[in-house]
């Protein structure tokens, strides 16, 4: 996997002017995003107490680092009723997916640079 393998979910410039470019600290904050989303998304099931929570949370953790899909998503399954929430929970769990996927490439490309240097 490497940066040829992007779907074009995460727009890592987003997150390259957040960290000014250190390649360090955007793996870093990747690897927080990782993080998140594994203890966050149990939580995307209408049958969970904290689902709202959990949108939420991803909503943000995505916008950070420029998963506009996903944070779309998560913005419009937060805002729903109850009832109408599992199909658009479902969205948020694949865009959520495809962004990983990004994510792990991206994380790829930035290992092997550093070991180009």
């Amino acid at each position: 996997m490497a940066r040829r393998d992007l779907s074009g979910a995460v727009d890592f410039t987003v997150l390259e002017r957040m960290t000014g470019g250190e390649d360090s600290i955007t793996d870093e904050v990747l690897g927080l995003f990782t993080q998140q989303a594994a203890m966050w998304s149990p939580l995307l099931d209408v049958r969970e107490e904290g689902w709202r929570d959990g949108v939420h949370t991803i909503r943000g953790a995505a916008a950070g680092i420029g998963a506009d899909a996903l944070a779309q998503a998560c913005q419009t399954a937060e805002a729903a009723d109850k009832s109408e929430a599992p199909p658009l929970l479902e969205r948020v769990r694949d865009q959520l997916e495809i962004a990983l996927g990004d994510v792990a490439a991206y994380r790829h490309e930035l290992m092997l640079r550093g070991l180009r240097s």
